[in-house]
Parts: C-alpha cells; structure tokens; sequence
C-alpha cells in the first residue's frame, strides 16, 4: 500500500473484539462486539492519515489499539518493523517512547491534582530522561512551543480554558520527542475558534519536529486541511483510503459520497445545484453486523452480491484503495 522505506506504520488484519458475557456468577461468553474488524493500512513516515467516520465506528479503538492500550484480539501492528502486537513488559514499554497520545477530551485527560509541570513531566519522569532541574527546564520550554506561559507550571489543570489544556495534553504529548502521535478527536470537545488555532499549532509541529500524525475526527472539513491521505472507516471496518484530493474530488464509496455530500458549501448557487445522498436506518450493531458488506442495510447502490460476499480491499490505482462490489 505503500513503499517499505517510507512507512513508519504497518497494520495487517486488525481486530479488536470485546466480549459479551451473561450470567452473574458463572459468566459464559456469548458474542463479541466487532469495534475494529481486519484492518489493513500503512502511516507513512511524516504525513498525517485521516481517520473518518460516524460516531461509534471504532476509530479511537483503532488508535489504542495500535498503540497498544487495547491488546488486539488478532493481527499485526510493526512500529519501524518491529511488530507490538507481539511486545510485553519492557519492550513495550521502551518502544513506547516512540509512540504518544493526545486524547479527545481535554477536561477528564488531566489529573486534577497534579501541576502542569508534573502533568508535562511525567512522561519524562516514566521513562527517566533527564535530571530534576533538566526535566523543569524542558517542561518550561515544551509550554513556550505551544504557545502557554512557562510559569504557569505550578499551576493546576481547572484554572485554564479548554484550549489550554488541550495545548497541555499537545505538550505531554511531545515530552518524549515522539515519531507517531495519535490524534484521538483533539479538537471536538473546543469551540470553533479555539479548533483552528489547535489545528495550526499540530500543523507548524509536524514541520519543526518531523512527527506522523494518526489524526482521528469525524469533521471532514477539518480532516481536509490537515491530512495527507484520508481512510474512511464504518462499523468497524476502512471502505475508503486515498489522498486527500483524490478522495474528495472523485470518492468511489457510496458511504464516502454520502458524507461528502453532508459537508455545507459556502456558496448559495452550488448548494443549491448539489444533490444531497441522505441515508437511511440506523448504524447496525457491531455485535451483529451484517453478512457481506457491512454498509449494504444502507446502500442505494446495493446488489444481491452485496449480501453474499464481503467485498475485496483493492487498489483502483495511484494508492486508491476501496472495499465495495460497485466500484
């Protein structure tokens, strides 16, 4: 999907199963809830890949589970060739190093009780880098790169805004000089004005510190700003990966053309001209998905084939790659 020497991530076939029991006592397992069901993608060194779809599709489950805070339930993820998936104990924990997190809500990702200088160092502090005084130091400089006073350090997490404190939860993120940082939604919880000024600020640290970005939303709009390549995903499973331009411009997926033609046009004559695709029903439970093509209960499009056979995940040229008999 993409070249060996350029990609820095590599997901083969990943699940991620949780198991429904019944029984107070004796609990017998009866089903799973399907939340990520055989992903297969590369995140290529220094872009950053869009991550798209309804509520409940199981992108922020994707994200953990690639980094490992969920243990999947089948399939591969290799970090610089070396596969997680098979890691315990300090391995893992080393090659963490590598990897971070910024989380969706920045109101319940900050302990309360700890000052933003523990909050920033603690990731300095988990994997012993630096001396005391360093660490001080270089909490001070990492609030100054995302734009907080770095005497605000003694400070604690409920006297700042949202936007500050997910400019706090950027400056975690970046303590350890990470390759991969995945974007879990960082910008849904903000207002509109705060949003742009979080996404500029992601944008000039990609530049200055090289970093890939996992960026999961469900905003088209803003996913078409700051990603390179976009993967579509729904219950469970990615219908849709391209670049950017190439996706939003000429999307072969009917679930990717009806949340393209969700997104408003701020010119009065072409949305009048647009036809809107409204889709119909509800998402299906992820623990009882549909046979064949998860999306056919809601595809205008769909054939008799459709029901029979899970479509193939192929290449339709230049890294377009599609999941749908009627491409």
């Amino acid at each position: 999907m993409s070249q060996v020497s350029d990609r820095l991530v590599s997901v083969k076939g990943l699940k991620m199963y949780f198991p429904i029991t019944q029984g107070i006592i004796v609990q017998r397992h009866v089903g799973d809830i399907k939340a990520v069901d055989g992903l297969t993608f590369d995140i290529r060194k220094g872009e950053a890949l869009g991550l798209v779809g309804e509520s409940g599709c199981g992108k922020s489950t994707t994200g953990r589970a690639i980094l490992q805070l969920y243990r999947p339930t089948a399939g591969e993820v290799y970090f610089q060739d070396q596969n997680l998936a098979q890691m315990k104990g300090e391995s893992l924990r080393r090659m963490r190093r590598h990897m971070q997190m910024i989380f969706q809500d920045p109101y319940a990702s900050l302990n309360p009780r700890m000052t933003v200088g523990n909050i920033v160092g603690e990731p300095l502090d988990v994997h012993n880098i630096l001396s005391p005084r360093e660490r001080r130091a270089r909490v001070q400089e990492l609030l100054q790169i995302v734009g907080l006073n770095p005497y605000f350090i003694n400070r604690y997490p409920h006297e700042f805004s949202g936007g500050q404190r997910q400019r706090i939860g950027v400056a975690r993120a970046l303590a350890v000089r990470p390759d991969f940082i995945v974007c879990d939604e960082p910008i849904s919880a903000l207002d509109v004005s705060i949003q742009a000024q979080i996404i500029n600020l992601l944008e000039e640290l990609q530049v200055q510190f090289g970093l890939t970005y996992l960026f999961i939303a469900h905003d088209l709009s803003v996913v078409r700003h700051i990603s390179n390549r976009v993967a579509v995903m729904y219950l469970g499973k990615i219908v849709e990966l391209a670049d950017r331009e190439t996706l939003y411009d000429n999307p072969l997926h009917p679930y990717t053309q009806a949340l393209l033609s969700a997104i408003p046009i701020p010119d009065p004559q072409v949305e009048d001209k647009r036809k809107r695709i409204i889709l119909e029903g509800d998402v299906p439970s992820p623990a009882n998905p549909p046979s064949g093509c998860h999306f056919r209960t809601r595809c205008r499009l769909k054939i008799d084939t459709c029901a029979e056979a899970e479509p193939e995940w192929r290449d339709m040229g230049d890294g377009h790659w599609v999941a749908c008999h009627r491409a």
